[in-house]
């Protein structure tokens, strides 16, 4: 009976949200995405992609949208077997030199052996920021729900409604947040076997093309952006639609601290704020702050 009342709590949430203009993106592929490349590879039907790569070119979408705060959300079934140079994608970004992106990439490997959960983010062009997770399920078999949640305080990386990631919002201590661009949500599978898999030692194996990656129930429950007024509006916790500057989704509650904390010490095979190595022992200034 609780599983039924959260499920009926979400259809509620959704069904409000849907009232809402500039807040609410339906679960509708072709009508709310265009195809940025590979139209022969792939197919978007109503709430349902299927993303295709072989030898000659993989597929890419994005959203016809650009949001400022909000969540975004998409179940995805990974390339199955040996999927090893493969890379699927699912990110916001936004656009030039000095842009904003939070990513989800999913890195392919040999046949039997795990994918890589790969995040990371960029504020005002600046990335290095990776932490990558071995899953702890099989995402190829069936859909999972991966979501990026994006508030003025912090941004949290959910993978079916567990909290793996966040970065808080420090930039009064100095550290870049993405907090004035408008981004768009991306999704692709492509090549990349000269880095993806073990560090690109595994090569793609073409001859079992054509890989497929597919998606469903793309969501955003976000603020529309409109040029540089939308800094403000979007961050406004007085306007009531801007439901994600809530006090209670700007930190995580205690047990989805819980959650996290098994996860990262679980699952995690990488973070860049313990690479001291890479950074020559001057490790960037939010690997000292604390991220709830």
């Amino acid at each position: 009976m609780a599983g039924l009342r959260v499920q009926t709590l979400i259809f509620v949430l959704i069904a409000a949200f849907a009232t809402v203009d500039r807040t609410f993106v339906e679960a509708n592929f072709d009508k709310n995405m265009i195809i940025t490349w590979g139209k022969e590879h792939m197919n978007m039907t109503g709430d349902n992609l299927r993303l295709v790569l072989d030898k000659s070119a993989g597929s890419a979408i994005r959203s016809k949208l650009a949001h400022l705060f909000g969540s975004v959300q998409m179940l995805i079934k990974l390339v199955p077997g040996n999927s090893a140079g493969t890379v699927a994608a699912y990110y916001l970004s936004s656009t030039g030199s000095r842009h904003d992106e939070i990513d989800f990439e999913f890195l392919g490997n040999e046949t039997g052996q795990p994918y890589t959960i790969h995040t990371n983010l960029f504020a005002q062009g600046k990335g290095n920021r990776e932490q990558q997770f071995k899953p702890w399920f099989n995402p190829t078999t069936g859909f999972h729900n991966y979501t990026i949640h994006w508030n003025p305080s912090e941004i949290v990386w959910f993978v079916d409604g567990t909290p793996i990631r966040v970065f808080r919002n420090y930039e009064k201590e100095g550290i870049a947040f993405p907090n004035k661009q408008g981004m768009k949500v991306f999704s692709s599978l492509w090549n990349a076997d000269d880095w993806a898999t073990q560090g690109g030692r595994v090569k793609t194996n073409w001859t079992l093309a054509p890989f497929v990656a597919e998606g469903r129930r793309y969501l955003a429950r976000a603020c529309q952006w409109q040029g540089p007024v939308s800094i403000k509006q979007c961050a406004d916790p007085t306007v009531r639609t801007n439901w994600w500057t809530s006090p209670s989704f700007s930190q995580l509650t205690p047990t989805q601290l819980t959650k996290m904390k098994k996860i990262q010490d679980g699952f995690m095979i990488y973070d860049y704020c313990k690479d001291t190595n890479r950074f020559n022992g001057v490790m960037p200034l939010e690997c000292s702050k604390k991220q709830f």
